[in-house]
């Protein structure tokens, strides 16, 4: 770049633009929520059929339009500022540099260089000339005797003018390089010329955000940054701190970071771990369509002995051993966040409410917190630890149980205020027998849980307080427990299904008032049974001789009643096993939305 590109560079143009860009992108988030929340909720109330259907369908595809459109223009946004803010300082350096020349009467040349009058006195010798000074060419020693011949010039002016052009040539590099940074990564910024968001344009989507997340660096290093293990409250104070553009810029180059902040709203959270979800599934889906697919003649039979053998072919062996894992994870990732997705495709249907994505990552088992209503304004809030097994790929059930529970609090007040959460924030066991007997997956997970339900106080924006209720299935009531028996749980109640031990010997230890801890126990579920007796221990806490469990009387738990009741139009059926909990129109269900309602007195025991 030369003087004069640079000196007549309008900086103030490309913030301009961004902020032009940053208007689009705002348009398209408020078109994308008013298609979402609005106009699609409304149609399904008024319209039935499969043409209603087909239109709500057209609807969702629009807006994933406008998502994309509002991620790619804040993302042109933040590119056009943080390249405005990396090339200023070069630009204000030249601004002294010709300054500075001005002011002594110096001319600087097009190439840099300074010419400068004669000036000063030679005793004995000709009168100090006039000269011209350019950029030193060296660094290092020579720069160093370049440097003192130039201090030794009886004219002073040298020595000046050499300063002067040093720093000339010092902002054109800069600006150089910056142009040379910035250059590439602005002209990637475009989309193709058709209508369709495809899994290909999540995935450059992501490509662009890590180029653009690379070059402004710089720019989003002088951004305040978020505290280092900051607490929730630490968190929202840091958000709240951020102006309009700040926020935006950390929104639009670290998702992930603004995502994953306990404290934060859940309008922002959930903004963030989508753009994250879209990106990845787009990155996910790409990479899986382009790798070999798994041989069609996995099993052969051979003969060993006098019996045949069923074992995989030598064909399938060699595709597993280069791309089997790979292979798996993508498929059973991308098969969490189809339900995810789905979960959103499903609101406004039978009134469910609108989903907030406040957690996501498919790194190893995965991670994902979705909420049922916002959490920020419902005045009951309900926050669900799946068990054993749980990952990614079989996220969807515990929306589904979510999901079902929020409905079941309509049910019994269609008034009611709810967010029920289903919370996947911790490497849960995955196989009963070899991992669920260790304490470590509960201990190692609990803080998470802990400051998840901090950030809820944190983030809320409603009325009063919220009455919080802490549900654990399985191997997520023994996470609940350890969370209590090590901090502060931040909730009013704690629900247990099938819970085979919960690292503490009683009730009055669970950090919830006395009288609010509530569990239930179905006929046929062994789980209870196993902590009760098995594993040798190492789980559970003794208490008086035996170990106790929450389906235990001595355990202090409130037991409720998991059998059918009633009769007629209001009858409900009974849970049996270890996973009919959250089952529709079970007691089971009826009873845990009771407590989440905070209606105890409705609550039913067992006979």
């Amino acid at each position: 770049m030369d003087i004069e590109a640079l000196k007549t560079l309008k900086l103030h143009e490309f913030e301009e633009a961004a902020a032009g860009y940053r208007s689009s992108s705002d348009m398209a988030s408020s078109a994308k929520d008013a298609v979402e929340q609005r106009i699609t909720v409304q149609m399904q109330k008024v319209l039935k059929g499969e043409t209603a259907d087909a239109a709500v369908g057209q609807l969702r595809e629009v807006t994933k339009d406008f998502h994309y459109v509002q991620v790619e223009c804040g993302l042109v946004a933040t590119a056009l500022k943080a390249f405005a803010a990396d090339m200023r300082p070069a630009q204000d350096k030249l601004t002294r540099a010709l300054s500075e020349a001005a002011e002594h009467k110096f001319t600087v040349g097009a190439d840099g260089a300074v010419s400068y009058p004669a000036a000063g006195e030679n005793p004995g010798g000709s009168p100090p000339k006039a000269g011209s000074a350019g950029a030193s060419k060296y660094t290092g020693t020579a720069g160093l005797i370049e440097q003192q011949a130039v201090n030794q010039d009886p004219n002073p002016n040298h020595a000046i003018a050499q300063g002067i052009a040093n720093r000339i040539a010092e902002a054109l590099k800069e600006a150089t390089d910056t142009d040379h940074k910035w250059a590439p990564q602005l002209r990637k910024l475009k989309a193709d010329d058709d209508l369709v968001v495809s899994d290909g344009d999540w995935a450059d989507v992501a490509k662009d955000t890590e180029g653009v997340r690379g070059a402004g660096q710089h720019y989003l290093d002088s951004l305040p940054q978020p505290p280092k293990d900051g607490s929730p409250k630490a968190n929202a104070d840091w958000w709240k701190g951020l102006d309009p553009d700040q926020q935006a810029a950390w929104t639009a180059l670290h998702p992930d970071t603004v995502g994953g902040l306990d404290g934060l709203p859940a309008t922002v959270r959930d903004e963030a771990n989508r753009m994250v979800l879209d990106e990845r599934r787009g990155q996910y889906q790409t990479e899986l369509n382009g790798m070999p697919k798994p041989p069609a003649n996995e099993w052969t039979w051979i003969t060993a002995g006098m019996f045949p053998s069923k074992v995989h072919t030598d064909e399938w062996m060699d595709w597993d051993k280069k791309y089997g894992d790979r292979y798996r994870h993508l498929e059973s990732s991308l098969k969490g966040m189809g339900a995810i997705q789905n979960r959103f495709d499903q609101t406004s249907k039978d009134g469910l409410p609108e989903a907030y994505l406040l957690g996501f990552s498919p790194e190893g088992h995965g991670r994902a917190i979705l909420a049922n209503g916002n959490p920020d304004t419902a005045k009951h809030q309900a926050v669900y630890v799946p068990g054993t097994t749980s990952n990614l790929e079989g996220f969807g059930g515990s929306i589904d149980r979510t999901t079902e529970l929020w409905r079941q609090t309509q049910h019994a007040d269609h008034n009611a205020s709810v967010s029920t959460i289903a919370w996947l924030g911790y490497d849960a066991p995955q196989d009963i027998v070899k991992d669920s007997p260790f304490e470590h997956y509960a201990y190692d997970g609990a803080p998470a849980y802990r400051k998840f339900m901090d950030g809820l106080d944190a983030s809320y924006g409603g009325t009063g307080e919220p009455h919080r209720t802490a549900i654990g299935h399985s191997y997520g009531t023994t996470l609940i427990g350890a969370a209590a028996e090590k901090g502060d749980l931040n909730a009013d109640d704690v629900i247990f299904a099938g819970s085979p031990g919960v690292k503490v010997g009683s009730a009055g230890e669970m950090d919830v008032p006395k009288g609010h801890v509530w569990n239930e126990e179905a006929d046929g579920d062994k789980v209870p049974d196993i902590g009760r007796w098995g594993h040798g221990g190492s789980q559970w806490k003794m208490g008086g001789g035996v170990f106790l469990i929450p389906s235990d009387e001595a355990f202090g738990a409130n037991q409720m009643n998991t059998h059918p009741e009633g009769s007629g139009p209001s009858a409900t059926k009974g849970a049996h096993g270890h996973s009919e909990y959250w089952n529709r129109d079970t007691t089971a269900l009826k009873n845990q939305a009771l407590v989440v309602l905070g209606q105890y007195g409705n609550v039913t025991a067992p006979r």
